[in-house]
């Protein structure tokens, strides 16, 4: 089984990410399930705005595209600002819309039978409220989204120290995000024996 992370924080590599830091909690949850992970930094690629699979030449996002395809769970982790996610994953799910219209070679389409999650961090709050964004534009591009496939983190109302420079939530974070792994593994597996049928007209 694979899973992707498409890390959508809008520092570039090498700069810490406190997403990234909440995302290895439920990567070396899914690992320990013998799951592949891998984890794209999507600010660090050349992703230009557009709804199309491929916007031409210098576009990444294509390669980032395939990965969604070959995977059997998706993840998309962002930071919040002022209440909603980042740029940077509405941005990824601009470019997945187009997903919206592709199909397999019989006729599925291409997000039919996979599964997804979220993981936000911030320093204020509306970790519910950006879960119910990503969690509503994954469905809608065809992805099942199990009950509480979901980790947050934040400190509170008003500025505070960043994730990994306090202890506080930490503890409900981990459990949550253990469990939110365990919940995407267990649904995924489910649709690996028992695949949903396309509707056939």
């Amino acid at each position: 089984m694979k899973a992707v992370v498409l890390s959508c924080t809008l520092k570039p590599s090498p700069a810490e990410s406190n997403t990234e830091m909440l995302g290895k909690v439920v990567v070396e949850a899914l690992q320990e399930k013998d799951v592949e992970v891998e984890t794209i930094r999507i600010v660090d690629l050349h992703v230009p705005p557009g709804v199309k699979t491929d916007m031409g030449e210098g576009d990444q996002w294509p390669s980032v595209h395939d990965k969604i395809l070959a995977a059997d769970i998706l993840i998309v982790a962002t930071p919040t600002w002022v209440g909603h996610p980042s740029s940077i994953a509405q941005r990824v799910l601009e470019r997945m819309d187009a997903m919206i219209s592709e199909t397999t070679t019989d006729g599925a389409p291409v997000a039919l039978n996979k599964v997804a999650g979220v993981i936000v961090t911030g320093n204020e709050d509306g970790a519910h409220h950006v879960i119910s964004e990503v969690s509503g534009a994954l469905g809608d591009i065809g992805f099942t989204i199990p009950g509480q496939a979901w980790t947050y983190w934040n400190q509170g109302p008003g500025p505070g120290p960043d994730y990994p420079k306090t202890g506080h939530g930490h503890e409900w974070s981990r459990t949550t995000g253990r469990t939110m792994a365990h919940y995407l593994h267990g649904a995924a597996t489910a649709l690996q024996r028992s695949p949903i049928r396309p509707v056939t007209q």
